[in-house]
């Protein structure tokens, strides 16, 4: 089993992105982590809020460009179960990947109009002369 690295992530972010990466590690929603700090913050002990969230600010790195690229894939894909969970209804699912095979439809289209176009087959007999 993969272990989960917890990071801090500054594409959703709204102050620094402590939040957002909680909310990705837990696989909840933004908005309800969100919701328990300020409600934490204002129904609690607002000093140790404040200073546990600037603590996890300098202590989380940065979420790598790598994992924030499959994070972006893994939520347009993510099924929500509860609605409490991070994802989509199965409808709009259903929508992006009815778009995504509709850009790659029109990609291949591209991609064999100029397979068989003759600027191909002149390049072609060009380049196995040189």
């Amino acid at each position: 089993m993969k272990k989960k690295t917890l990071y801090r992530d500054p594409k959703n972010a709204k102050l620094g992105g402590v939040c957002a990466g909680i909310a990705e590690y837990f696989s909840v929603e933004i908005w309800l982590v969100r919701l328990i700090v300020v409600s934490a913050f204002l129904f609690s002990a607002g000093f140790f809020v404040i200073l546990a969230y600037i603590a996890a600010y300098f202590i989380l790195n940065k979420m790598p460009e790598k994992r924030e690229w499959r994070q972006s894939i893994y939520q347009a894909h993510n099924i929500k179960k509860k609605s409490w969970q991070s994802g989509h209804s199965a409808e709009q699912i259903l929508e992006n990947v009815s778009r995504e095979l509709g850009d790659m439809d029109k990609e291949i289209q591209q991609m064999e109009a100029y397979v068989t176009s003759f600027a191909f087959k002149m390049s072609r007999e060009f380049s196995k002369d040189s």
